[in-house]
């Protein structure tokens, strides 16, 4: 049997063995959440779950929260000690802001590296895992001057595409890259990629929401692709064939109000057909990183005036709210269609007549910007002080 706290270990170290164990209780990712939501602490949740009292976990969740697996749970334990090991869980405020708007956000993020990396304003780059060499070269320029601009690199440091991106944003100058893995953050897949894993590591984040010693599971990979999404502010498709897992990671984008672009090829090219698919559908056509950084400049530009307050360890949570509303028509539109009670997206849609899609990134913005507060996926204004 596991203990989940102890009264002689420091409280950051129950929280985690405490957050560590609503991981590995598996189930619904939404009823983890809303407990760390109400209590604010992981150890409060657990111990309020285990209480005896009406809980949103089913019996086989609560057994195993009692008694996760000793030996998983003694293995993370032990690696989140080292130097450079964390475990963010939903209530922490150094949780990634974009994050937190995708519609299934992970309860805990297992990260080897720089947290703050997961708060740059950055785009994915994706793509095939066997791209022609033109593809290559193309991952390599847009990867290496959209670094060069400030971006932060994501992607999911899988063979071809994600690991030239990965090394392109590596060889800039203060470039920093996120690696987002379906495996334990400290298993890398493909295995040759070990030394790649522990550059990204030291230039930025490896992430995972899996433990550590996690092996490779066909059926993470997709889930994977949502955090890759939903940590950019868009995502970049260099080459794909038409069933490929980056068309996956694009579509998630779109779906979490994110830009979307994909670099066109030959027609004769079976791995640039997907980017040709995605561009019918509606993704941007890019043929230089400036089309990309135009497209991204005003999310950036939030971002940037919001970062320093968000920033991680901060102690603020928000900017103030005194700050006049947005002056852009869409913007003002959505500002009066909010109330100060909390309005579900497809109230919104009703009052404003634009997109799901477009409100949900307008949404973001106006969060980070302190404006609007968000709770079980309904919106209001934030209350003005004085």
């Amino acid at each position: 049997m596991t203990t989940i706290t102890a009264a002689d270990i420091p409280p950051d170290e129950a929280d985690a063995s405490c957050l560590l164990a609503l991981v590995l209780a598996g189930g619904d990712t939404a009823t983890r959440r809303q407990l760390l939501e109400r209590h604010g602490s992981a150890e409060r949740a657990v111990t309020a779950a285990l209480s005896g009292g009406p809980a949103p976990l089913d019996a086989g969740q609560l057994a195993r929260l009692a008694h996760p697996d000793a030996g998983v749970h003694a293995a993370a334990m032990a690696w989140l000690a080292r130097p450079g090991h964390h475990l963010i869980g939903w209530h922490s405020q150094d949780y990634p802001p974009l994050l937190r708007h995708i519609p299934c956000p992970p309860l805990a993020l297992f990260v080897d590296g720089d947290p703050a990396a997961l708060w740059k304003p950055g785009i994915a780059v994706v793509g095939s895992r066997a791209p022609s060499a033109g593809g290559r070269d193309n991952a390599d320029l847009f990867a290496r001057a959209l670094a060069r601009a400030g971006l932060s690199i994501t992607s999911g440091l899988a063979a071809g595409i994600d690991a030239v991106a990965h090394d392109a944003a590596l060889s800039v100058i203060d470039g920093t890259t996120v690696a987002v893995l379906g495996t334990g953050p400290d298993v890398a897949y493909p295995r040759q990629h070990a030394a790649l894993r522990d550059r990204v590591a030291a230039g930025g984040a490896v992430v995972s929401e899996h433990p550590p010693g996690t092996p490779p599971h066909r059926s993470h990979f997709p889930s994977r692709n949502r955090i890759i999404a939903g940590l950019s502010l868009g995502t970049l498709v260099v080459e794909a064939a038409e069933r490929s897992g980056a068309l996956i990671t694009a579509r998630l984008s779109g779906e979490a109000g994110r830009e979307t672009f994909a670099i066109p090829g030959s027609i004769h090219n079976p791995v640039a057909r997907g980017c040709h698919r995605l561009i019918r559908d509606g993704a941007q056509l890019v043929q230089s990183p400036d089309d990309v950084l135009e497209a991204l400049l005003p999310g950036i530009a939030h971002m940037a005036r919001a970062l320093p307050a968000f920033a991680p360890a901060t102690g603020t949570s928000a900017m103030q709210a005194s700050q006049p509303p947005p002056v852009d028509p869409d913007y003002q539109m959505l500002w009066d269609a909010l109330g100060f009670d909390p309005m579900p997206m497809d109230r919104l849609v009703e009052r404003t007549g634009l997109t799901a899609a477009a409100l949900s990134s307008m949404l973001l913005l106006m969060e980070l910007d302190g404006k609007v507060a968000v709770q079980h996926g309904r919106y209001a204004r934030r209350a003005i002080a004085g």
